[in-house]
């Protein structure tokens, strides 16, 4: 994975695509399906295994080869294990990223 992908990740964040943390995740996925979710590889494993369960009972893809710090920097904060991204065009330029390498 490259930076390409965490600047996208913060990109989605500014412009009010991503919904960041857990108890806002837990939120959103109870109202809606989103496209895309990453996870932090070091999450707490009961959390990573909740999110990962729920991901592929709804299809969500799932992101999981960052840390928590590369994931709170990405999008400004110390850490996070969790972030959705909630746009269909972020989720698809991610994905290219992600393909292209």
């Amino acid at each position: 994975m490259s930076d390409k992908v965490l600047n996208l990740l913060g990109l989605a964040c500014r412009a009010g695509k991503a919904v960041c943390g857990d108890g806002a995740a837990q939120k959103t996925l109870k109202r809606r399906r989103v496209p895309l979710l990453f996870l932090a590889s070091d999450g707490g494993s009961d959390n990573v295994e909740k999110y990962r369960r729920l991901a592929e009972r709804k299809g969500i893809t799932v992101v999981d080869t960052y840390t928590k710090d590369e994931l709170g920097s990405a999008v400004g904060k110390a850490q996070t294990v969790i972030i959705l991204i909630d746009d269909k065009g972020f989720a698809r330029a991610i994905e290219k990223v992600k393909r292209d390498e």
